[in-house]
């Protein structure tokens, strides 16, 4: 990581953007009709709340000085935008469960999951609740 110049914090806040920004792409609604089925992506309704999530998130890694954890502004930057990925998903699903979860075949796809929980995932590492340990080798006496 040290190669990269960018802080562990920083680096790993963007890999979880990246999953949420895959996530946008698979299937936020899974349509099951008589002869076959259909699945609509994220990038529609409040998954757009998403993807101004992860450009958040993005402005903030790359903005300031990258080889420092995020701290002051940016921090809080980055906290809103992972609630702001997390909010878009969650109201994406709860508005899919109050007018068509009950009718037919439709239902919430594998991206909408994965971006919750990628948002959930961001805040609390940025809040500092996930915390990872740097392990170094032993070294011999």
């Amino acid at each position: 990581m040290e190669q990269m110049n960018f802080h562990k914090q920083k680096l790993y806040s963007l890999i979880v953007a990246v999953v949420a920004f895959i996530s946008l792409l698979l299937p936020w609604v899974s349509i099951n009709y008589g002869l076959g089925s259909g699945s609509i992506n994220g990038f529609r309704s409040w998954g757009i709340l998403s993807f101004l999530g992860i450009v958040g998130v993005a402005i903030s890694c790359f903005l300031g000085d990258r080889t420092k954890q995020l701290d002051g502004d940016f921090k809080k930057i980055a906290l809103a935008s992972f609630c702001a990925i997390a909010l878009g998903a969650l109201i994406f699903f709860l508005r899919l469960n109050s007018f068509g979860g009950g009718f037919g075949g439709v239902g919430s796809g594998i991206g909408l999951w994965i971006c919750l929980i990628a948002g959930l995932a961001g805040v609390a590492w940025v809040a500092g609740f996930i915390k990872l340990e740097n392990k170094k080798p032993p070294t011999a006496p």
